[in-house]
């Protein structure tokens, strides 16, 4: 199994998805461990001393301005942990509450949040025993850290609380550390703060949509490309010469991936035949710069989720001369913003993507493809609900790019009186690339069949391997009406489980 070591710094992405989706096991680095030893030193030195420090002899928030002496301090960290678990709803994924559990270790072993070295590896001997803490849906407003998600992790390595084992199952968490030799943990001065007070799960969050959505823009423009076959259009707009003279590099790259997918097709440019046309329409003309500019967004997205994976985001952060500052890094704005962001464009590359769909459906304007692509139209339907499926997909999408971190509700008797609701944002995300995925799908299965209908015409090479392979995954080509739900979900397991993208590369080469 593949071992992801961390140290006090350069954890990547792929780290984070290893351990998150691939179960990779994690362990501590010689650096980490004398960098916790360093830290921990500072923060024993500061309890010792009867001056008063926020996290390590105070109370917490809007609390702070209570002095808690040595004899309830392991209490002090205890119910800071007992009393922030306190999220509510559904269960949270279980790639995400990895990767946030990974992710606050990775700061940990940074060696600015002064926890122990045992405490930390007592999260990495959790992440490797496949527990994880039942993490619920709500109780993060995105500043000060994840809190309740990150207090249900806590509480894990307390020996408190419910987990899910390696089998999936539910059970109590002293159960679960007991079946794999684990030691719960005792927190000591300024741990359990530091355990709960990050933007983790929003990050982790992020990094996860960034790998899919990578994966669906490709994707997207193979989609586009076969609706432009399909409705016999023009790949002259996708000259690189026309997309140089407007230097976008997402719109560079999205074209370039149309023209490799649709060299060698017979469909294309058939402008002048019985019904001729000047251009395309938008949803075909546009597609490169409707999808290059998604793309353009993932890259500043990663910019920004390179910064935080390499941040150390505690309250308060043991700094390398001796000092125990208070800050505000906690917050998430930064994270929250391209959170939103990224649901916008994907609600306007799944809006484009629909538009396409219908085109291909609707007989007045797909340019001699039978209605709704219907084998025997009035007998049959056709696939004309798969794009109402398609529409309201595309309608919840609009509204999950409502940006959640235009708001703030102040909690903690005002003094966090500002929050960036980045895990809001983090969770309607998934559910818009989710749904992109539906979306990109059933364009795929549109204009697949549409390209089979046109009789007397060879499509690309890349485009039969497409229908060759969509076959092949049991997605169905033209014919009478049919049960179509089953059609749909082998359509949106071939995107989804990356064969749609592979079955083009065959052909093409990796794609941009």
């Amino acid at each position: 199994m593949h071992t992801v070591v961390v140290g006090t710094s350069g954890v990547t992405a792929s780290d984070v998805l290893a351990v998150a989706r691939a179960g990779a096991r994690v362990e501590l680095s010689g650096e980490a461990v004398a960098a916790l030893t360093a830290a921990r030193g500072i923060v024993d030195a500061l309890a010792a001393k009867p001056d008063p420090v926020y996290g390590v002899s105070t109370g917490f928030g809007a609390l702070a301005t209570r002095h808690i002496g040595q004899e309830l301090r392991t209490q002090l960290q205890r119910n800071i942990v007992r009393s922030h678990a306190a999220g509510m709803g559904p269960k949270v994924e279980r790639e995400v509450v990895r990767a946030l559990m990974f992710l606050r270790l990775k700061t940990v072993c940074s060696g600015h949040t002064g926890v122990r070295p045992e405490v930390a590896q007592t999260m990495a001997d959790v992440l490797n025993a496949g527990i994880t803490p039942v993490v619920h849906e709500y109780g993060s407003l995105g500043c000060s850290g994840d809190l309740a998600p990150l207090s249900h992790c806590a509480l894990t390595l307390m020996g408190e609380g419910d987990a899910e084992g390696p089998d999936g199952a539910v059970r109590p968490v002293a159960e679960l550390l007991a079946a794999h030799g684990i030691q719960p943990v005792e927190l000591r001065e300024k741990e359990g703060l530091a355990l709960l007070n990050g933007t983790d799960g929003m990050l982790g969050m992020l990094l996860m949509a960034l790998a899919d959505l990578d994966t669906l823009y490709k994707s997207a423009d193979v989609t586009a490309a076969l609706s432009l076959e399909a409705l016999l259009g023009t790949d002259k707009v996708l000259a690189p010469e026309l997309h140089a003279i407007r230097p976008h590099p997402g719109q560079a790259a999205s074209a370039a991936n149309m023209l490799a997918v649709l060299k060698g097709s017979g469909l294309t440019g058939h402008h002048q035949d019985d019904a001729p046309r000047v251009q395309d329409a938008y949803s075909v003309r546009c597609a490169p710069q409707v999808a290059g500019a998604g793309r353009d967004t993932l890259a500043h997205a990663r910019l920004v989720a390179d910064r935080e994976l390499a941040s150390a985001v505690d309250n308060p952060v043991v700094l390398p001369d001796g000092r125990v500052e208070s800050n505000g890094n906690f917050h998430g704005a930064p994270v929250a913003y391209v959170l939103d962001f990224l649901a916008i464009a994907a609600a306007d590359l799944a809006s484009i993507a629909e538009r396409r769909t219908d085109r291909l459906l609707d007989k007045n304007r797909s340019h001699g493809l039978p209605p709704f692509l219907a084998d025997d139209a009035g007998v049959d339907s056709g696939l004309m609900i798969a794009q109402y499926t398609q529409a309201a997909l595309v309608s919840e999408m609009k509204r999950l790019a409502v940006p959640a971190s235009a708001d703030s509700i102040p909690s903690s008797a005002m003094q966090e009186d500002h929050v960036s609701m980045g895990w809001s944002a983090a969770r309607k995300l998934r559910t818009a690339v989710d749904n992109l995925t539906r979306v990109v799908a059933i364009e795929m299965y549109a204009a697949t069949r549409a390209v089979e209908l046109r009789e007397g015409l060879t499509p690309a090479p890349a485009t039969q391997a497409v229908i060759d392979a969509a076959r092949a995954a049991g997605v169905a080509g033209p014919g009478p009406d049919r049960f179509l739900a089953p059609d749909l979900e082998a359509a949106d397991a071939f995107v989804r489980d990356g064969r749609l993208l592979a079955a083009v590369e065959t052909v093409t080469g990796p794609l941009q």
